[in-house]
């Protein structure tokens, strides 16, 4: 007999591949105890709203994006360089999956109040993604100040105002890119068959130059 944790992450493990495969508004309850192969009032066993499930899922999709971040700085050696990569991954995490994507950063879903007392909110799930963001612009900014002749500035932004920026930034070409409207504005072809081309990432390295400044030669 299936204990209760293993049916409770089987039901994630569903969704996930549901909300993957065909994107976030297939998601119901109904339909992932039905791919699950159990009643259709057994998720609510774990699972008292299709929010809290729909928050789980969610998690998911932080738990592999902050994995992929560590895999892609993992042989990086500068903070500007570890940046660009966790960058770069996390633009290519919204094109390629593009469904999870959109289900992580539901607003109704974000909003702690909704989700029920007693596990974790989905709100704190970007916490580590943020304080990922304000430790390599940290880094970077140490790195400037000390490339300075004259010490360390004085004039910018707090650290986490300039990280909240970036990944505003880089959430918007995100979505812009998946609109298709930066590819019209800059004159190239929709990104179906090479999202991740030379022109996309040359706009991931322009958002760091924008909020960090270029980087020294």
């Amino acid at each position: 007999m299936e204990s209760d944790d293993s049916l409770r992450e089987r039901l994630i493990d569903v969704g996930v591949d549901l909300v993957t495969t065909t994107g976030s508004e297939s998601l119901g309850l109904r339909e992932i105890a039905r791919r699950a192969g159990v009643s259709h009032g057994a998720p609510r066993r774990y699972f008292p709203t299709l929010h809290s499930l729909l928050s789980a899922i969610a998690r998911r999709g932080f738990e592999d994006l902050g994995a992929r971040f560590s895999g892609a700085v993992a042989d990086t050696a500068s903070p500007r360089a570890q940046l660009q990569a966790a960058a770069r991954v996390y633009v290519g995490y919204a094109l390629e999956c593009r469904g999870m994507f959109e289900l992580m950063f539901r607003h109704d879903l974000l909003d702690s109040e909704k989700q029920a007392s007693d596990g974790p909110r989905l709100r704190e799930s970007t916490l580590p993604l943020f304080e990922h963001f304000v430790a390599l612009v940290a880094q970077c900014r140490t790195e400037q100040d000390t490339a300075k002749a004259g010490g360390p500035g004085t004039d910018a932004p707090p650290l986490a105002v300039t990280a909240a920026a970036l990944w505003a930034n880089l959430h918007g070409v995100a979505q812009l890119w998946t609109w298709g409207s930066l590819q019209l504005t800059l004159g190239t072809e929709p990104p179906d068959d090479a999202p991740r081309g030379d022109r996309l990432d040359r706009l991931v390295a322009a958002v760091l130059d924008a909020h960090l400044g270029p980087v020294a030669s």
